[in-house]
């Protein structure tokens, strides 16, 4: 069996995840990567999307929004606003709130108002992120 590393998501709510993995791959603010066993330490943000880990093939995807990321002494701990697991997503609300922000997307660029557009994309992030989140399940 190779080696594995310590993965923990936890959210304001509690913990979401805390098992040992082969493989995570996450959505960092400077690019998506990937973490192993004995990994070298590091810090990283974490934006809205899709968080992926693999234990003996078994693969499971987590929907997560904004925190922090910590690979140290072969363990990775995220700490995120949300997480969903893909599993448990409701893929016809995830449609409507996706077409929701599109259209609220589409008000505010009309309409210059940065804010609104700034929450827009958010929502839209999230709805996007829950749909890849529930194909990967």
């Amino acid at each position: 069996m190779a080696q594995q590393i310590h993965l923990e998501v936890v959210t304001p709510a509690g913990a979401v995840v805390n098992e040992d993995v082969d493989i995570v791959n996450a959505p960092g603010y400077g690019g998506d990567f990937g973490v192993l066993a004995n990994h070298a330490p590091f810090l990283s943000t974490i934006k809205i999307g899709l968080l992926t880990y693999e234990t003996g093939g078994d693969r499971k995807s987590l929907m997560i929004s904004g925190g922090f990321s910590e690979v140290s002494n072969n363990k990775i701990t995220f700490l995120v606003e949300s997480a969903e697991e893909g599993s448990q997503i409701d893929v016809d609300r995830a449609m409507k709130a996706k077409e929701r922000a599109e259209k609220r997307l589409l008000q505010a660029t009309a309409q210059d108002d940065n804010f609104n557009q700034t929450r827009a994309e958010a929502a839209l992030q999230r709805a996007l992120a829950r749909l890849k989140a529930s194909k990967v399940a």
